[in-house]
């Protein structure tokens, strides 16, 4: 799995590659237009393509003689689990995470539960939002002011 991490960390350290996935974000794109929307050479755009699909960072599909791009999710996924794993959970919310499935089966009779409930809901919450927190700031590989 790290070799993994290390080809999608060693493809986004590139400026260019990090625009190409910023203009697959929402929808998939032809080489052709990549190229007109990012002012960038037909060939520079197919070799940073080559390097994101390598990373499994982008997905191609063939549309007669037109290659349509799109993210592939799946690294990116593998990504921030890996950096989840790194944040560490205070020992409360494990507990909240630990105690979720039997919270979910007492909130359908009683009130206490489901207030009991939110609460597990809100503790996954701060989880998550701690990971994004995380995410946020790690360096951006490439990127000068």
């Amino acid at each position: 799995m790290y070799v993994a991490i290390d080809e999608v960390f060693s493809a986004l350290a590139e400026p260019t590659r990090r625009k190409i996935i910023e203009a697959l974000k929402n929808e998939p794109k032809a080489v052709g237009a990549l190229v007109t929307e990012l002012e960038i050479s037909q060939p520079t755009v197919s070799k940073h393509l080559k390097v994101l699909r390598e990373a499994q960072l982008v997905s191609m599909a063939a549309a007669g003689q037109r290659r349509i791009y799109s993210i592939d999710t799946s690294a990116l996924e593998d990504l921030v689990h890996w950096c989840a794993d790194l944040v560490p959970v205070p020992e409360a919310e494990e507990q909240l995470v630990g105690n979720q499935a039997n919270s979910q089966l007492a909130t359908a009779t009683n009130p206490t539960a489901q207030q009991i409930g939110r609460s597990v809901g809100r503790g996954l919450e701060q989880v998550t939002g701690r990971a994004q927190e995380f995410l946020e700031r790690l360096p951006r590989f490439g990127r000068r002011r």
